[in-house]
């Protein structure tokens, strides 16, 4: 059973906290986690694109010039690929490029990836996340005092807006509730912090 620190947010530790074996402290299983975050970038994207073949485009419908004797190319329209105003050849189209995985894979890649962030050292709990205004100052001084310095993703019971809009712009700061947590960000982030209470409803999920 994986026993963490817990810290205030002046990076003071508190108290120890045992985390799940089942959530926690599986070993991690990299093709399971490398499915779903492909899922997850795949489903991010819109699949809007779309540009105007040589048959879609308007005009073109007169041959330019006779095939022969004018000493140019032949050319049967003015809407061809080569021509300024042409359709684009193989030219995108709307697609769905969404990707379907199975409840238990998730739940696997999930367990996995908060695995790693215990046995890479990467996970911070925090006996509670809250400010008491808008201020992005006192998010700051949390994050430096509990040692993250690059991306970190910090994770509340449920969403906190003054949490949320005081962590909002510093960069490579990303901020989820419980109910959204999701893979790629775990994995995306190089500190996981978490608010103690967090934790118990994570475990009451996953485990």
């Amino acid at each position: 059973m994986p026993t963490v620190a817990v810290l205030d947010m002046a990076g003071k530790e508190v108290g120890k906290m045992d985390l799940s074996d089942a959530v926690f402290g599986i070993e991690p299983n990299k093709p399971a986690m490398h499915d779903v975050v492909v899922a997850h970038l795949a489903n991010m994207r819109q699949g809007t694109q779309s540009a105007l073949t040589r048959a879609e485009v308007s005009g073109g419908g007169k041959k330019p010039w006779r095939q022969k004797g004018t000493g140019h190319a032949r050319q049967g329209s003015i809407r061809a690929p080569q021509w300024t105003h042409g359709g684009v050849v193989f030219a995108p189209k709307p697609r769905d490029y969404s990707i379907t995985l199975n409840k238990k894979e998730k739940r696997l890649a999930m367990k996995s990836a908060l695995s790693s962030k215990v046995k890479d050292n990467e996970i911070v709990i925090v006996d509670k996340i809250a400010v008491d205004s808008y201020r992005t100052k006192t998010v700051v001084e949390m994050l430096k005092a509990v040692g993250s310095c690059k991306k970190a993703l910090i994770v509340t019971p449920q969403a906190d807006e003054k949490v949320i809009v005081s962590a909002n712009n510093i960069p490579g700061v990303k901020t989820a509730a419980v109910n959204t947590l999701n893979v790629y960000d775990i994995l995306n982030a190089d500190k996981f912090i978490v608010a103690k209470d967090a934790v118990a409803r994570i475990e009451e999920v996953y485990a």
